[in-house]
């Protein structure tokens, strides 16, 4: 085997040729699209119970990805390996399932020996190949095409733009039921409770903000030295400063302190309303935690008060509860 050149130029000149015959490869499979993609879609919108994916070698490795991105956006599925199918992993499948099989020649011995089997079950086949008139394309009843011009190996042989092909295909295919399905983006968080897309989706104000005696509160005609206690006393560098309802009339944060610490004021004397923050930013306790991320971030500020629609206290967070909740 003869070495080639190693220079920058050439490896990134064969970077973007590979980039650029993959992406060429996606335009041709979107072109190519037909009733055989919305067939596809319906049987599994039918189905009741289970989309089995199914592919030898690196399709297999591309129906892995397939079916945990099905999975995770509301069409339950799982890969079944072909080669373990004939061994006894057939009895995965049921009459309810719909089958998807990836194959890019449509003549793979491991899938297309298997096919009698699954249609004797009852379950209803979608193929993906890179040839229409294959015989696993033939058999099935609904047919997706993957086919691409040529493979981004320079020897045309390693399986490139092929598979790059079916895994976008395949995201479409996930994409169309999730939306067909109405999918949300609570369900999507809670198919993804343990990483960071749940807690950004499922964590809301209400299950981080400080609330009840923890919340930081004095009446509106309250001196600085009982703000100066409370802020100390709740440890959230600020507190709500309330009308006798209990509604929200300003914010006194260590920042108004050190405003206030630069004039001439008679800190004894000084009452709360003369240095706070009047008609603060607030947040409801319904909202999204990351909502309160973005409007800390936005305003500049590092504590939010939460409030009901009547603008009535009902709690208080800072970035630091955000980051120990995992949401920032």
């Amino acid at each position: 085997m003869r070495p080639q050149p190693t220079s920058t130029e050439h490896l990134l000149a064969l970077a973007r040729q590979v980039l650029d015959i993959e992406a060429d490869a996606l335009r041709t499979t979107s072109s190519r699209l037909d009733a055989g993609f919305a067939d596809a879609v319906h049987l599994i919108l039918a189905c009741s119970g289970r989309v089995v994916v199914s592919g030898m070698g690196k399709s297999g490795h591309i129906g892995g990805k397939i079916a945990a991105t099905l999975a995770s956006t509301g069409t339950p599925a799982f890969f079944m390996h072909p080669g373990e199918a004939s061994h006894g992993d057939l009895g995965m499948i049921t009459q309810n399932d719909v089958v998807l099989a990836l194959s890019n020649s449509g003549e793979s011995n491991e899938i297309v020996c298997i096919v009698p089997l699954i249609k004797r079950r009852g379950a209803k086949l979608i193929a993906m190949t890179g040839n229409p008139h294959s015989t696993l394309a033939r058999e099935a009843d609904a047919h997706l095409n993957a086919s691409v011009d040529k493979e981004a190996c320079p020897l045309n042989l390693a399986p490139t733009a092929s598979t790059t092909a079916a895994l976008a295909l395949g995201d479409a295919l996930a994409v169309a039921l999730l939306d067909a399905r109405g999918f949300s983006a609570d369900d999507f968080a809670r198919s993804h409770p343990g990483g960071s897309l749940g807690r950004r989706l499922l964590v809301h104000v209400r299950d981080v903000m400080h609330s009840g005696d923890e919340l930081p509160k004095i009446d509106h005609d309250a001196s600085l030295k009982v703000a100066l206690l409370e802020m100390t006393k709740k440890g959230l560098g600020m507190t709500a400063v309330v009308d006798p309802a209990g509604k929200v009339v300003g914010v006194f944060t260590d920042g108004d302190l050190r405003r206030a610490l630069e004039h001439a004021l008679d800190l004894q004397q000084a009452r709360v309303t003369d240095l706070m923050t009047p008609n603060p930013k607030t947040i409801g306790a319904d909202e999204l935690a990351v909502a309160a991320v973005e409007k800390m971030d936005t305003l500049k500020i590092n504590g939010l008060l939460v409030v009901d629609p009547d603008n009535t206290l009902v709690g208080a967070l800072n970035m630091h509860d955000l980051l120990k909740a995992g949401v920032v």
